[in-house]
C-alpha cells in the first residue's frame, strides 16, 4: 500500500499548502480508494488455474477415462451489483475435434450461497437446476480427451445474472442457456483446468 504524506502545518521550514486545498486533496484521494470494488473470481478447492484437474472429476463413462465423474467443488466472490443468481458452465474448447464439447451446464443457482460441493451439481438438487451436456444428457460429464493428446483445457465459468432462482426451465443445453442469459448477465469469472490420459 502507498502512503501520501501532506505537508499541512504551518510551522516548517517548507513551503506549505493552505488548510482548505491540503483537506480537498486528502479527501479526493480517499474518495478514490473507496469506489473500487474487488472483482469477481471464481476459484476451486480441487484444482489451481492451470493445474491438473484430479481424477475423481474425470470421466468415468465406458472410455475409460480414468475417472470417477465427480462434479468438482466451485467457488464465487464479488459480484456485480444486482446478482440473484449464477450459472455455471464446464467447457473443453480442445474437445470435439476442433470444435469444443460441453461437459457441464447448471443454473438457477441462488447467488447468495457463494459455492456449489463437490458432487453437488451431478445432477439436478436442491437450489441447482444441471442442463444437458454435449452428449444430450443432463448431468456432469467429467473430462475424457483421447488417449495420447496432450492434456485439454477445461474451463470453469460463473455467470452472474439478474434472474431469480428457478426462474430458468430445465434440460437447457449450453446454447439455449447461453442465449437465454442474454440481457440477463452480468458479469463472468473463470477457473481452467488441464486434464489427459
Amino acid at each position: 500500500m502507498r502512503v501520501i504524506s501532506f505537508n499541512c502545518g504551518t510551522g516548517s521550514p517548507m513551503k506549505t499548502k493552505p488548510l482548505l486545498h491540503c483537506a480537498v486533496a486528502v479527501l479526493g484521494l480517499a474518495g478514490t480508494s473507496i469506489v473500487q470494488a474487488a472483482p469477481m473470481t471464481v476459484s476451486s478447492a480441487a484444482f489451481a488455474e492451470n493445474a491438473v484437474i484430479p481424477a475423481a472429476h474425470g470421466g468415468n463413462t465406458p472410455a475409460n477415462c480414468g475417472g470417477q465423474g465427480v462434479s468438482p467443488p466451485v467457488a464465487w466472490t464479488g459480484l456485480p451489483a444486482g446478482t440473484k443468481s449464477v450459472a455455471i458452465f464446464m467447457f473443453d474448447p480442445d474437445g470435439g475435434m476442433g470444435l469444443g464439447f460441453s461437459h457441464w451446464v447448471a443454473y438457477n443457482i441462488a447467488a447468495d450461497r457463494g459455492h456449489l460441493r463437490q458432487g453437488e451439481g451431478q445432477k439436478d438438487g436442491a437450489g441447482i437446476t444441471v442442463g444437458k451436456n454435449g452428449s444430450g444428457e443432463a448431468a456432469y460429464r467429467g473430462p475424457c480427451p483421447p488417449v495420447g493428446d496432450v492434456p485439454h483445457h477445461y474451463i470453469v465459468t460463473v455467470v452472474a445474472t439478474d434472474l431469480e432462482p428457478g426462474a430458468l426451465p430445465a434440460a437447457l443445453t449450453r446454447d439455449e442457456l447461453m442465449a437465454a442469459l442474454k440481457g440477463h448477465a452480468r458479469g463472468s469469472a473463470t477457473v481452467v483446468g488441464r486434464y489427459g490420459r
